[in-house]
Formats: structure tokens, C-alpha cells, sequence
């Protein structure tokens, strides 16, 4: 456990889903700020907004790919667009099993990788564990 707080977006739709991760960041250990939207536009104005307002910006991203008004994919496209911060871990979390979804998450410059719903503590506390010092 570590006194350092981390901002973390999850990108999902999906509430329970949300719910799900909200109760696993509890179960790590480690002081999480989670911020939750629920479609890739909502979170392309939130982390446009961070910037501009000089606000912290999440060190730890989680998207879904299947998601209304703007999906994974999209949001993507639009994030590698726009001029972000670069420290952040930006992972494509999805219950899709499809060989190609997990190729194309690859090939992205800014996803770090793809994991499989549901999102267990021990992967979420790995990732956590890369974030601090």
C-alpha cells in the first residue's frame, strides 16, 4: 500500500461493470481517485478539460471498446490526435475475445494492453504497482 494518490478514468458504459472496478480499487490497498465515463466522448472533453485547467491528469486509463456515441476504437483515434500527457498507462479492458481486437489494441502507440473482463484485483494491483514509484 502506498500513501500516493493515483487518478484513474475508467472509459465503460457498462455501470455495473464500473461498479465492479470501483470495489476492486477498494479491495488494492492503494489510494485511487477513479473517475468514471461512460462514452469515449464524455471522457475526450473530461481529459481536454484536465489539460486546459492545468488538473491532474490520470495516471491509469482503462477503456472498453464497445461503448454508444464514441467507442474505444474512436475515442482512440481522437486521444492519438490530440497532445496528452505521456505519462500515462493506458489499458484496452473488454470482453471481447476476439483475436483481432486484441492485435488491433496492439496497435496503438498509446495502449499499453489488452486485458480480459472482468478485471481481477491481482491484474488491477499489478497495474497500480507499475504506476508507483
Amino acid at each position: 500500500m502506498t500513501d500516493i494518490k493515483i487518478n484513474m478514468l475508467v472509459i465503460d458504459d457498462d455501470e455495473i461493470n464500473v461498479f465492479i472496478i470501483k470495489k476492486i480499487v477498494e479491495k488494492t490497498g492503494y489510494a485511487v481517485n477513479m473517475v468514471s465515463k461512460n462514452n469515449g466522448q464524455l471522457a475526450l472533453d473530461y481529459l481536454t478539460a484536465l489539460v486546459g485547467n492545468k488538473e491532474p491528469f490520470p495516471q491509469l486509463i482503462l477503456v472498453d471498446i464497445n461503448m454508444p456515441l464514441l467507442n474505444g476504437w474512436e475515442f482512440l483515434e481522437a486521444y492519438e490526435k490530440l497532445n496528452m500527457p505521456e505519462q500515462t498507462h493506458m489499458y484496452m479492458v473488454s470482453s471481447s475475445v476476439y483475436e483481432n481486437d486484441i492485435e488491433k489494441a496492439k496497435s496503438y502507440k498509446t495502449i499499453n494492453g489488452f486485458i480480459s473482463k472482468p478485471l481481477s484485483i491481482e491484474r488491477l494491483t499489478e497495474l497500480l504497482r507499475l504506476i508507483t514509484p
